[in-house]
C-alpha cells in the first residue's frame, strides 16, 4: 500500500520526520518497505513560451525551437519532439539545472545548431502526463515560472507500507491514519461530504436483486448525471499516480482515489447501456462467458459471482471486474454507481481459479466495511461533481443479503497482562482500543468489547490483546525468554527419515528437488499410466499435471547432465507424489504432515545412472538399515517404466513399501539417456509405520570363518536378492554372510538368463569348522537353490 505524507495529513496532522514515522509505522505493524521522495529536483526548470520552431538543416529527427523564458531573451533549443508550436507553453530545463533522473543540462551542439537547455516531456520531469512529447503547459502561464509552481508540484514523501492479511482496513489512507492518530494522540479526521442531490428519486427506476444472499451482503446504487467532460484535475493525476495508479478519465480516476482513500472498491456502469435499469447478483452458469473490461473473454464456473442485467444477461464478475459491456465512454451522461460487500472467501476462489487479480479483488477477498458504502458513495459525487458538474439523483437502492455479525468479545484484563506481560488497568485497556474504534463497556474488572465494522477481522480475546499490545507499544513491553517444563525433539519418525536422508548421501547420491508439477505427456513417456491431476490455472503448460511418480522428474534430472557430458550421476530425492483424488475440503492432518489431496503420499525415491539393479538393491539395504526395518523380501514383478526382467516389489514386515530394479532401456531412449539406470522407489508413509526394530549386539566367534563361492546360471527374472535369501536359509545358523559379488550376461547361457556368483561365509561360535562340515553345507544351498529357482550350478 503506497501511501503519500500529504494525503495521511488531511485526515490526521502528523508532524513528524520520515525516518521517526517509519518507526510508528513499524510499530503499528506496517513494515516499510520503501520510502520514496517525490516532486523535488525541478529547480532550473521554468516555463517557457514557444516563439517559433524551424527544421534542423542536418537532422530530420530534430527541429530548432525559440522559446522565451522570461527574461526577454531568447534561446535555441535542439527537441527531438514536434507537438508544439509557436505560442504554446512548455517546461524548459535551463543550463546548469539537474533533472530529478540525474541528467545535468548544459548548452551543447547538435549537428551543427547551438542547444541551450532541454524541452522536458512529462516523464523527465516527473509527473503526471501525456507519455510521448513535450509537456504542455495552461496556456495563461506566464514565462519564467518555476514548472512546480506552474504544475502545483509540492515535494511529497510516499511510504511503501507491507500490510498484512489480517488488516483490510488498512489497505486505505483513512484505516493507515486511524491507526496513525491514535498511537500519536492526534484527532482524525473523517470526510463528511454533502453531495447536493438534484433531479428525480431513483427508487423504483432503478432496482437491484440479491439471488445469493451468501454471496453478496450489501448492493448499494446510486445514479449520477451530467458526468460527461472535464478532465481529472492535476493534484488528484499526481496523487493517484503516487499510490501506484494511472489516471485515465474523471470517472475511473475518482472510483480509485475514492478506493484508496477510504477503501470501498466501486464500480461504474453506463446507465443507458444496463438493460432495464436493474442488476441481479447470481452465481455464474457453468460454461457462462463475459468479456470483461480489459478485453478478455472470461468463462466462469458455479463457484464465480456474476453481475447481471435485468435481461439476466452477466455484465460483470462479481468482486474482481467489470463487464465490457456497460463501460463507460466518452459519451456517457448518466452513470450508475455500485457501492457493495462481497463475501470475501467467494471473491478469493474466483480471482483464484479466473487468475484474475485487481485492486478491488484484493480488497473484497481480505474484507471491507460493510457499513462504508453510504460514505463512500457521497464521497464519489462530491469529487466527481467538482470535476465535471456531474448531479447526484435523490434516492439510494440499498439491498442487503448475509452480512457478517458484529462481534461483542469479552476481554479479559488479567488475560491481556499475562498474554503481554504489562500491568495495564481496565480503563487503559478500554483507552487504547477505544482511541481505533472498539467500543468497550465495563464488566467488573474485566470489559465487553463490540468490534467495529472496519475491523471485523477481530473474531477473538486474543485479537483485541494484539490490538492493545500494538497500540501500547510492543517496544513498551520488556522482553523474557519463555521457559517450558518440557524441551522439544524430534519425533521418531522425524528421525527416521533424516537418517534416511544421510543414508543417500553417504552412499554418494546427491539430492534432487524435481518440480512437482508434469506437463502432459511426461508420465507416459516414462512408460506410466496417464491420469494425473491437472492444475486449474498452471503458469505454463508445461507445469499443468501434478506428478504420480517421481521417475519422470528424476530422469530429466539426469538428462539435463548428460546433455552436458555428466555421465554416472547418482540422484536422490525426498518429496510426494498425488494420485488421482480431489482436493479434501478441510485440510486433512496426519501426526506431521498436511495433506490436502486425498492421494497425496511421501515418498523416498533415487536413481543411479551409469549402473543396473544390483547397484539398486544395495542401496535398498543400506536405506533400510538407516530406517531400522527387516528382513527384506523381493517379489520379481513387472512394474511399469521398469525393465521387466530387472524389477521387483520391497517387501519389509509383510507389506509392500516400494520397488527396485532398472528403468526401462525404452524410457531411458526416450529421455535420450545412453546409460543403464538403477532405480529404487520407497513409500515413506509406510516404511515408517514399521516399528523401528531394536539393535541386540551379538557376540563374536574366536574362531576363524570358511568361505565359498557359488555361481548359478537361472532366469533374469528371479531377483539376486531373492537367490540370496535361499542361501542364507539354506546355511541355516552357520551362514554370517552372503554376498553377490558377479553378475554375467552372455549368449553362451541362452536368452534371459544370467550368472550370479555370491560368495557365503561360514562360521561357528564354539569350533573350527571341518571342510566335511563346509562342503556338506554347500551341497545343501546348491541343491536348494537350483530345486527353488529352477538355477545350475556354473562349473
Amino acid at each position: 500500500m503506497r501511501v503519500p505524507l500529504s494525503w495521511l495529513r488531511e485526515f490526521t496532522p502528523v508532524e513528524l520526520e520520515v525516518d521517526a514515522l517509519c518507526e510508528v509505522f513499524a510499530e503499528l505493524g506496517f513494515e516499510v518497505d520503501d520510502v520514496e521522495h517525490i516532486g523535488g529536483g525541478l529547480e532550473g526548470v521554468v516555463a517557457a513560451r514557444v516563439l517559433e520552431t524551424a527544421p534542423h538543416p542536418d537532422a530530420d529527427r530534430i527541429q530548432l525551437v525559440r522559446v522565451d523564458p522570461g527574461d526577454g531573451n531568447a534561446l535555441q533549443v535542439c527537441c527531438g519532439a514536434f507537438n508544439m508550436s509557436a505560442g504554446d507553453i512548455v517546461p524548459l530545463a535551463t543550463v546548469g539545472s539537474t533533472l530529478p533522473g540525474g541528467m545535468e543540462i548544459a548548452s551543447r551542439r547538435m549537428r551543427g545548431q547551438e542547444s541551450n537547455g532541454m524541452l522536458c516531456s512529462a516523464a523527465e520531469l516527473g509527473v503526471v502526463g501525456e507519455e510521448s512529447g513535450i509537456l504542455l503547459l495552461e496556456s495563461g502561464t506566464d514565462p519564467g515560472t518555476p514548472v512546480s509552481d506552474a504544475l502545483g508540484i509540492v515535494p511529497d514523501v510516499v511510504f511503501d507500507l507491507d500490510v498484512l492479511p489480517n488488516r483490510p482496513d488498512a489497505l486505505s489512507i483513512l484505516g493507515v491514519a486511524r491507526d496513525l492518530a491514535a498511537r500519536l494522540g492526534l484527532p482524525l479526521q473523517v470526510p463528511d461530504p454533502t453531495p447536493t442531490e438534484q433531479g428525480e428519486d431513483i427508487v423504483g427506476s432503478v432496482s437491484v436483486e440479491i439471488l445469493d444472499p451468501t454471496l453478496c451482503g450489501r448492493f448499494c446504487l446510486r445514479v449520477l448525471t451530467g458526468v460527461a467532460g472535464g478532465s481529472t484535475p492535476r493534484w488528484m493525476a499526481s496523487r493517484l499516480a503516487a499510490a501506484g495508479m494511472r489516471p485515465i478519465s474523471p470517472v475511473v480516476d475518482v472510483s480509485n482515489y475514492v478506493m484508496l482513500e477510504l477503501g470501498q472498491p466501486n464500480h461504474t456502469y453506463d446507465l443507458a447501456k444496463v438493460q432495464g435499469s436493474g442488476l441481479r447478483v447470481r452465481r455464474a452458469r457453468e460454461g457462462e462467458q463475459v468479456e470483461t473490461l480489459d478485453g478478455a473473454t472470461r468463462t466462469l464456473g458455479p463457484r464465480d459471482g456474476v453481475i447481471a442485467d435485468s435481461s439476466d444477461a452477466a455484465v460483470g464478475i462479481a468482486g474482481v471486474m467489470g463487464g465490457a459491456s456497460t463501460e463507460i465512454s466518452e459519451d456517457t451522461d448518466e452513470v450508475l454507481l455500485e457501492m457493495a460487500w462481497w463475501d470475501p472467501v467467494s471473491i478469493s476462489v474466483s480471482s483464484a481459479s479466473l487468475n484474475l487479480h485487481s485492486e478491488a479483488s484484493l480488497r473484497y477477498k481480505r474484507g471491507v466495511d460493510p457499513e462504508l458504502a453510504g460514505l463512500a458513495a457521497r464521497r464519489f459525487a462530491e469529487l466527481l461533481g467538482s470535476i465535471t458538474g456531474a448531479r447526484l439523483r435523490p434516492g439510494t437502492v440499498d439491498e442487503r443479503g448475509d452480512l457478517p455479525a458484529v462481534p461483542a468479545l469479552e476481554l479479559r484484563t488479567g488475560r491481556v497482562n499475562a498474554l503481554l506481560g504489562t500491568e495495564l488497568s481496565r480503563e487503559r485497556i478500554s483507552e487504547l482500543l477505544g482511541s481505533i474504534g472498539f467500543g468497550c463497556t465495563p464488566k467488573g474488572e474485566d470489559l465487553v468489547v463490540v468490534v467495529p465494522s472496519w475491523r471485523l477481522d477481530c473474531t477473538a480475546e486474543v485479537d483485541l490483546v494484539e490490538e492493545v499490545g500494538r497500540h501500547h507499544g510492543l517496544h513498551r513491553i520488556e522482553r523474557t525468554v519463555p521457559t517450558s517444563p518440557k524441551a522439544g525433539s524430534l519425533s521418531s519418525a522425524q528421525q527416521r527419515r533424516r537418517r534416511i536422508r544421510r543414508a543417500f548421501v553417504g552412499a554418494g547420491l546427491s539430492e534432487a528437488m524435481p518440480m512437482p508439477f508434469l506437463a502432459p505427456g511426461d508420465l507416459e513417456r516414462c512408460g506410466l499410466p496417464a491420469g494425473g491431476l491437472r492444475v486449474a490455472n498452471p503458469l505454463v503448460a508445461e507445469e499443468s499435471v501434478l506428478r504420480t511418480s517421481p521417475l519422470p522428474g528424476l530422469l530429466r534430472a539426469v538428462a539435463h547432465n548428460e546433455a552436458r557430458r555428466t555421465t554416472g550421476v547418482r540422484l536422490f530425492e525426498l518429496g510426494r507424489i498425488f494420485g488421482p483424488g480431489e482436493l479434501v475440503s478441510d485440510r486433512v492432518r496426519s501426526v506431521e504432515l498436511d495433506r490436502v489431496l486425498t492421494g497425496e503420499a511421501e515418498f523416498a525415491a533415487a536413481v543411479l545412472a551409469g549402473a543396473d539393479s544390483t547397484a539398486a538393491v544395495e542401496l535398498l539395504e543400506v536405506v533400510l538399515a538407516a530406517a531400522g526395518v527387516g528382513p527384506l523380501a523381493l517379489r520379481a514383478e513387472e512394474l511399469p517404466g521398469l525393465h521387466p526382467g530387472r524389477a521387483a516389489v520391497v517387501e519389509v514386515a509383510g507389506g509392500d513399501v516400494g520397488s527396485v530394479g532398472e528403468v526401462h532401456p525404452a524410457v531411458a531412449a526416450a529421455h535420450d539417456i545412453n546409460q543403464r539406470l538403477g532405480w529404487l522407489q520407497l513409500d515413506l508413509d509406510a516404511l515408517l509405520a514399521i516399528p523401528e526394530a531394536v539393535v541386540r549386539v551379538q557376540e563374536v566367534s574366536r574362531y576363524p570363518s570358511s568361505e565359498v563361492d557359488l555361481a548359478f546360471v537361472l532366469d533374469e527374472r528371479v531377483p539376486a536378492a531373492v537367490v540370496g535369501a535361499t542361501i542364507r536359509s539354506a546355511g541355516g545358523e552357520l551362514v554370517t554372510g552372503v554376498e553377490l559379488f558377479d553378475v554375467f550376461r552372455s549368449e553362451a547361457l541362452g536368452a534371459d538368463r544370467r550368472s550370479l556368483a555370491f560368495r557365503v561365509r561360514f562360521c561357528a561360535m564354539d569350533r573350527t569348522l571341518t571342510d566335511a562340515e563346509v562342503a556338506e553345507l554347500r551341497s545343501g544351498m546348491i541343491a536348494e537353490v537350483e530345486r527353488t529357482h529352477g538355477a545350475e550350478l556354473r562349473k
